[in-house]
């Protein structure tokens, strides 16, 4: 069996980004562990998709594949959230809450990988969207500061993880961008989203990132319930 293919080198790359954010978090640079996790997101695309167009998708890809995304999009998510409930002047001992979000990542990419209703849609948040919304948050203090009040609020950051935690491993269905064709009968939902996010990011900047995570749920939770309306 081989190893060291083109799509385990792209994984491994993504596993490496979320190691170098885990150093850069504890060194005090938030922002570069947010750029680590938007290159992550570009390595956890490329390895499945330069693996199925080589058709070199294996069985070790595929768990390679999960571990790298516990670190990266599991680990340094929730540890970028224990630094910021640190600056908000929580005691560390609550901070500690930040890390549910480590252990829920863990649990829905374990059950991902044995849930077979998941190939063409997703049950729950899946780990990128989650990690990329909280990317967002050390851009928007950094970049649109009249929103640190928000960012910075330990109520809204402790929500966030108790509810993020609880929607990483719901059995709520969600939408995935994949395209069968590009008609927009067959593919209304998909390209109402992106053309709703690239709108938002126009606007907002880096403050529609978390809207746009937001956005892909309620839609796909509105498209479940007309799907439910029309049987």
């Amino acid at each position: 069996m081989k190893i060291f293919t083109l799509p385990n080198l792209m994984t491994c790359g993504n596993l490496l980004c979320g190691c170098f954010g885990i150093i850069f978090c504890f060194q005090g640079n938030l922002l570069m562990a947010s750029y680590c996790i938007f290159l992550s997101a570009v390595f956890d695309f490329l390895d499945g998709f330069v693996a199925r167009l080589t058709n070199s998708a294996s069985p070790i890809g595929k768990e390679l594949d999960s571990l790298a995304d516990v670190v990266s999009f599991g680990v340094l998510p929730a540890i970028i959230i224990f630094h910021l409930l640190l600056k908000t002047g929580l005691e560390i001992n609550y901070a500690y809450l930040s890390l549910t979000i480590a252990v829920f990542s863990a649990l829905r990419l374990a059950k991902f990988n044995v849930d077979t209703r998941q190939s063409d849609s997703f049950i729950g948040v899946p780990t990128p969207a989650n990690a990329i919304a909280v990317a967002a948050f050390p851009l928007i203090l950094q970049y649109q500061a009249t929103y640190q009040n928000i960012i910075l609020d330990k109520a809204f950051l402790l929500t966030y993880v108790f509810l993020m935690s609880y929607l990483l491993i719901s059995e709520i269905p969600l939408f995935a961008l994949k395209f069968k064709n590009f008609t927009w009968t067959n593919n209304k939902i998909q390209y109402g989203f992106l053309i709703v996010s690239l709108t938002l990011l126009f606007i907002l900047k880096f403050v529609a990132i978390p809207l746009i995570v937001l956005l892909y749920i309620v839609l796909s939770i509105t498209n479940n319930f007309q799907k439910k309306t029309q049987k």
